[in-house]
């Protein structure tokens, strides 16, 4: 069972892009379970077709700490098994806590089965609060994603990804497989991801072309690959589901700094 964790700045399109992944890595026969670690609970959308999953932390609220599994996953699009945690009431709590509990939890009920292949977590923004870094932190997750585009904050907040699992590689145990690229059309994006990639030791997995079929498919509650599978957008996702797949390239990331990560800007953005 490899166990993967999505990170990238908020906004960037992480549980769009983990949706699609999974949705094609479970076309292609694999068992799959998603842990949504973000409050707003949508990582798992898509794939159960806007059923609202009830979270982890809400459940624990209202039964108490003795629940069945069931009370907190739902079987989706191909078999995919969806979790949320959730978060605290706003304004209350810390929010990094719902991922610990929920992994805890789901530790508890045997959930992480043996004929799961991959277990997905779908992880808020960046790793600057000790709760998100807890799939890094602890060894949780073997392999970290990291979503970007050619944005620098989207760049910035990838490279902070990388100082967390850069400081926790040795004690966890996790590495980084490689960069997405979730397109936003910006000028020599592609050439600029992969120097990026290539800067942090890595490689940019797979690039993902900007396409309005996947805002229609969000639309109508599904993802690509259920919504139009004969689209070149689902045949994108599916590359990258081959790609995750026979991936073999893990390393502990070589953050850059502001000044180098600014020089990769200016060098493929900015070109008069």
């Amino acid at each position: 069972m490899r166990q993967v964790a999505i990170y990238g700045k908020g906004g960037i399109g992480k549980s769009t892009t983990t949706q699609n992944l999974t949705a094609a890595l479970a076309e292609m026969g694999n068992k799959i379970m998603i842990v949504g670690c973000d409050p707003k609970a949508d990582s798992t959308r898509l794939i159960l077709n806007g059923l609202a999953q009830k979270t982890v932390l809400d459940t624990l609220r209202e039964e108490g700490e003795d629940v069945d599994l069931d009370l907190v996953m739902k079987e989706g699009f191909g078999g995919i098994k969806c979790v949320e945690s959730g978060g605290p009431e706003p304004g209350v709590g810390c929010a990094g806590r719902g991922i610990i509990t929920s992994i805890n939890l789901l530790e508890q009920l045997g959930a992480y089965t043996d004929d799961l292949d991959f277990v997905f977590y779908d992880v808020l923004g960046d790793v600057v609060c000790g709760g998100f870094a807890m799939p890094i932190r602890e060894g949780k997750a073997d392999e970290i994603y990291i979503v970007a585009s050619g944005e620098m904050m989207a760049m910035y907040a990838a490279n902070n990804i990388c100082k967390g699992i850069q400081k926790y590689a040795n004690t966890g145990g996790t590495r980084l497989g490689g960069i997405i690229c979730n397109s936003r059309n910006v000028d020599n994006e592609f050439e600029m991801l992969k120097a990026f990639a290539s800067e942090l030791g890595s490689q940019l997995i797979h690039f993902i072309p900007r396409n309005n079929v996947v805002q229609r498919a969000e639309i109508n509650k599904k993802t690509v690959i259920e919504f139009d599978p004969t689209d070149s957008q689902a045949d994108e996702y599916r590359a990258l589901a081959r790609a995750v797949q026979d991936n073999d390239m893990f390393v502990i990331p070589k953050p850059m700094t502001q000044d180098r990560l600014e020089e990769i800007l200016m060098e493929y953005g900015f070109i008069g």
